[in-house]
């Protein structure tokens, strides 16, 4: 099991990655911004407290897998990665840079990663495919892949939903990045896909609603098992943007890239909300 992280730990570090995650994107004049503080907190509970897998046994057969079906988010995983020691945290300075291997989706050059994603719809389809191997080779492999709410619009998740249920998956979780904007605007407005929970109940998965931003109910979502026979479904509740008062729920931040003025402001606003968590430990 990993390390176990306090609330508070995890509160203080993810200030600190939000730090490493804007000067990563600011370094390479690329990145998506907004999906990558939406996922932030979930990467963290799933790499310090969920995730059976470590750098020292990234190559166990028996390892949990981690998907990450939202590719273009990459700058939060690298930055979750380095921080669990999977590499050396300097090499987020090349991101994007020419002729390095850590470019702006997943590769499985990247220690950790387990496999190249980008295109939209995949992950599910592979996470499938993942546990339905793990099953075959008798393995305790647990498969965990996290989506974006606007990549629902593929049709092949609901192809690889339907195929879980049927083959009964209960090693299979599906966290969804709940923040309701994508590209080119509201989820809503670009293709509605609500009433979410329903949909996946329907398709035969069991449903948990979350704030993902909320330390304490993720890790209690994700590490309870489902009943028996029935692949998981997280709906983390996020915020685009997450913590950066003028990036938040501002849809021009999927893909922004901060000016020196606007990152300026964003390390300002986290060095304030790390102060304010210091002063609870010396209240408390």
């Amino acid at each position: 099991m990993p390390e176990r992280w306090t609330d508070h730990a995890l509160a203080l570090r993810a200030i600190e990655l939000r730090r490493r995650l804007l000067r990563l994107i600011v370094d390479a004049g690329a990145g998506h911004t907004g999906g990558g503080l939406s996922s932030l907190d979930i990467l963290q509970v799933l790499y310090r407290r969920v995730l059976r897998v470590s750098p020292e046994t990234a190559t166990d057969p028996r390892r949990d897998r981690y998907v990450q079906s939202k590719g273009h988010c990459v700058e939060a995983l690298y930055t979750v990665l380095a921080d669990c020691g999977y590499f050396d945290p300097a090499d987020l300075a090349t991101v994007c840079h020419y002729q390095s291997p850590y470019v702006g989706h997943p590769t499985r050059k990247i220690r950790g990663i387990e496999v190249n994603t980008g295109a939209l719809g995949h992950g599910l389809p592979i996470g499938v495919g993942m546990a339905l191997a793990a099953r075959m080779d008798e393995a305790p492999t647990r498969v965990f892949v996290l989506m974006g709410d606007g990549e629902l619009a593929e049709g092949s998740n609901w192809e690889a939903a339907q195929a879980a249920a049927h083959y009964g998956l209960d090693r299979l979780v599906m966290i969804l990045d709940h923040n309701r904007l994508q590209i080119t605007g509201s989820t809503r407005d670009v293709m509605s896909n609500e009433p979410l929970a329903d949909k996946w109940a329907a398709f035969g998965w069991h449903v948990r609603t979350v704030d993902g931003h909320d330390y304490a109910a993720l890790t209690e979502a994700l590490n309870t098992p489902p009943p028996a026979g029935q692949p998981l479904c997280i709906l983390a509740e996020t915020v685009k943007g997450k913590g950066i008062s003028f990036m938040e729920n501002v849809g021009k931040w999927h893909h922004g890239v901060p000016s020196a003025e606007q990152l300026a402001q964003a390390l300002a606003e986290l060095d304030a909300a790390e102060a304010a968590l210091r002063a609870e430990e010396v209240s408390a």
